[in-house]
C-alpha cells in the first residue's frame, strides 16, 4: 500500500511539474508574440514619421517638435535583421551608410548620411531617400556602388547595421552635423575619378574625399 501511495504521489508530482513547465512555455511564447507585435507597430509608426521628415528635409530648417522626432527604439524596430525590402527612408539610408562605410568609424558613416541628405530634394536629384540612393540602374551605372555591384543588399553585421540605423535616425531628425561642407559627391581617397576635377573639394573625412558643384547646381 505504501509503495502504491508513493507511486501515486510521484505521478501527481510529475504531472504538476509538466503542467508548470507547459504554462511557462505558453507564457514565454505569448510574450514573444506580444514583443513581435509591438516591434511591428513601432516600425509602422516610424515609417509614417519618415515620410513627414523626408518632406521637411527638402525645405524648412526649423526644429522638429517631439511627436515628429524618430526615437532610437523606433528606428531599430525598422528592418530588424537587415533583410527587409528597400521601400522606406530608414532602411534605404541605413543600408547606404552600412555598405558604403561600415568599418570606417562613426565619422565615416555619418558623412555618407550627410551626402544623401544633402542630395535629398536638391536640384538634379530625386525627392525621396530611396530614390536618391537607388538613382541609376541596379545593374550598370549608379550613384552609390552598393546598389549596382551585383551583390546582396542585405546587411550581414548586426552591430554595424544598428549603428547605421542610429545615424540614419539622427539624419532624418536633423540632429546630425554636416561634416562635408554641403557636399553632394564623394569618393574613397585611393580612387581618382575623372569627374572630381569638375567640382570643388570641400573636405576629407575618414577614407573619403567630398565635393560640391560650382554654383551649387548638380550635374
Amino acid at each position: 500500500m505504501r509503495k502504491f501511495l508513493v507511486l501515486v504521489f510521484s505521478l501527481v508530482l510529475a504531472l504538476s511539474l509538466a503542467l508548470t513547465m507547459g504554462c511557462k512555455k505558453v507564457e514565454e511564447k505569448t510574450g514573444e508574440m506580444k514583443e513581435t507585435v509591438t516591434q511591428a507597430q513601432k516600425a509602422e509608426a516610424t515609417k509614417k514619421k519618415e515620410k513627414v521628415l523626408e518632406k521637411a528635409a527638402e525645405g524648412s530648417k526649423a526644429l522638429l517638435s517631439p511627436p515628429e522626432v524618430i526615437r532610437k527604439t523606433e528606428a531599430q524596430a525598422v528592418d530588424p535583421v537587415g533583410e527587409g525590402p528597400l521601400n522606406d527612408a530608414i532602411t534605404c539610408l541605413s543600408r547606404t551608410i552600412y555598405w558604403e562605410a561600415r568599418g570606417k568609424g562613426a565619422a565615416g558613416m555619418e558623412v555618407i548620411a550627410n551626402v544623401v541628405m544633402n542630395r535629398l530634394g536638391h536640384e538634379g536629384f530625386p525627392s525621396t531617400i530611396c530614390e536618391v540612393v537607388m538613382q541609376g540602374r541596379e545593374q550598370g551605372s549608379c550613384q552609390f556602388s552598393w546598389w549596382c555591384d551585383g551583390r546582396s543588399h542585405d546587411a550581414k553585421e548586426d552591430k554595424s547595421y544598428a549603428i547605421a540605423k542610429e545615424i540614419a535616425r539622427k539624419a532624418l531628425n536633423r540632429q546630425l552635423t554636416d561634416r562635408t561642407g554641403g557636399a553632394l559627391y564623394f569618393h574613397q581617397r585611393k580612387a581618382t575619378p575623372s569627374w572630381s576635377t569638375k567640382y570643388i573639394k570641400t573636405v576629407e573625412v575618414a577614407d573619403f574625399v567630398f565635393y560640391k558643384p560650382h554654383g551649387g547646381t548638380a550635374k
